[in-house]
């Protein structure tokens, strides 16, 4: 019943069921045919109250709704189109200086928005009419688009990673107390950005060598733009744009990482800074307040609904014995702990084609993390490994989510099949860095270990 139930979910999702109500309308249909047939006990079902009273009153969380009223209040004072422009200036005579320059932005507006949709179609509205018109390769111009946008995943302060945090920090408390240990520790949010803190600049690094090796190989699929008569006058123009995001992002990591503040306070100092960016840039007013919270509240219901479900599918899923059926199947693979976390990535990396990061955060996150976590895994390091694997997965053709936010802005003259072969070497890029986490995972863990121990 367990697989049956975990099937059931999946042709519903592929037959474009919503998410949230697929997976709470699927288990409630199998939790009564369970009880008619006498193979679940409904007294499972009483638990789910009290888990949505946790749900409610859980301080990790609140932070959600605030990032998001950030990174969309961020996104509507049009910072982005200006930072372009002049980081556009400032590095014209470089080889691929517009291209690194897309890179610089889309890095600094994915640590300030965190929402991988919005800086893609950001990006792709701002910066890919300026490198057609420069005459860049269509392959390179949206392959650099597409990795910039998806930045946004591992690149801390991230909703990704405030929602992970939370899930990964229930799953170590189960992992322990099967181990019997019953004074568990517990992993914070603010554990996991100092453990994506690392790989993330390393990957935006590689990203920018690859695109300045590129660009000296291949100089007519990355044009050099005319020299600026206005260096001097540019720079301090761009200093002084730079200034307020990148104090933005300071106060709010800075205050999580220090222990100064917690995610939540520290969302709402960054929710607050990005009001008076905004009125800085003359774009907060009521009309630009009003849409903000419209899309702020339409994202977190969307949050929190399939939270609430999953939660019940996963109620249901015990119920039917489905956390021992998976536990089983995992701990008698051979070789141990890393093959069962290659085919927990791998099922990650598939589900990635069809499902958001929070679907699969909530859904398929508590079901094998305290499995692999009683492995004896570093929770901070397996955090910062799905996050990454998320990354790639929403970038691999032919069904990663940013290729497709890519394509409805893009002009008909790029192909679809141009933006897939434009990702496939950042893709490359991913999956070294991926690999670089497995043989030296204190890329992740040092940073955590430095602050908090």
């Amino acid at each position: 019943m367990a697989l049956l139930l975990f099937l059931a979910v999946a042709l519903a999702l592929l037959a474009g069921f919503p998410v949230a109500f697929t997976l709470a309308g699927v288990a409630l249909i199998f939790a009564a045919i369970g009880t008619l047939t006498g193979s679940f006990d409904p007294s499972f079902l009483s638990a789910f109250p009290n888990r949505l009273f946790g749900i409610m009153g859980n301080q990790t969380l609140m932070a959600v709704p605030i990032f998001v009223f950030m990174g969309v209040m961020l996104e509507r004072s049009k910072l982005a189109d200006q930072l372009l422009r002049e980081v556009t200036r400032l590095m014209r005579s470089l080889p691929g200086g517009l291209g690194v320059a897309v890179m610089l932005v889309g890095a600094l507006m994915a640590a300030s928005t965190g929402i991988v949709g919005a800086t893609v179609v950001t990006m792709g509205i701002l910066s890919l009419p300026t490198m057609m018109r420069q005459g860049y390769d269509n392959r390179v111009a949206s392959g650099t688009i597409c990795a910039a946008g998806t930045l946004g995943q591992v690149i801390p302060p991230s909703i990704v990673l405030v929602l992970l945090g939370d899930v990964l920090s229930n799953a170590y408390q189960q992992a322990q107390l099967k181990m019997g240990i019953f004074s568990p520790e517990t992993v914070s949010v603010g554990e996991l950005f100092a453990g994506a803190l690392l790989p993330g600049l390393i990957l935006v690094g590689l990203y920018i060598i690859y695109l300045v090796v590129l660009a000296i190989i291949y100089p007519q699929r990355m044009p050099v733009m005319p020299v600026s008569t206005d260096t001097g006058t540019g720079v301090f123009r761009t200093l002084k744009l730079l200034v307020a995001p990148l104090s933005l992002i300071l106060a709010v990591l800075g205050s999580i990482l220090t222990g100064i503040a917690t995610p939540t306070e520290a969302a709402a100092v960054g929710a607050v800074g990005a009001m008076l960016l905004a009125a800085t840039q003359k774009k907060l007013n009521i009309k630009t307040l009003r849409s903000v919270v419209r899309e702020t509240a339409r994202v977190s219901s969307m949050v929190f609904m399939i939270l609430i479900a999953a939660s019940l599918f996963a109620l249901v899923f015990r119920g039917f014995g489905g956390d021992e059926l998976v536990q089983g199947l995992l701990t008698g693979l051979p070789g141990g702990k890393w093959t069962a976390l290659l085919i927990v990535m791998l099922v990650m990396f598939l589900l990635g084609f069809v499902l958001d990061f929070i679907e699969i955060i909530f859904i398929v996150v508590p079901i094998v993390g305290p499995i692999l976590l009683a492995m004896d895994i570093n929770p901070v390091w397996l955090g910062v490994m799905i996050a990454m694997n998320l990354q790639t997965s929403f970038l691999t053709p032919p069904f990663g989510f940013s290729l497709f936010y890519l394509r409805g802005v893009a002009p008909d003259s790029i192909a679809t099949t141009e933006i897939y072969k434009g990702v496939i070497p950042f893709v490359l890029i991913q999956i070294l860095m991926l690999g670089a986490l497995v043989f030296w995972p204190g890329l992740a863990t040092w940073l955590p270990g430095l602050l908090y121990s």
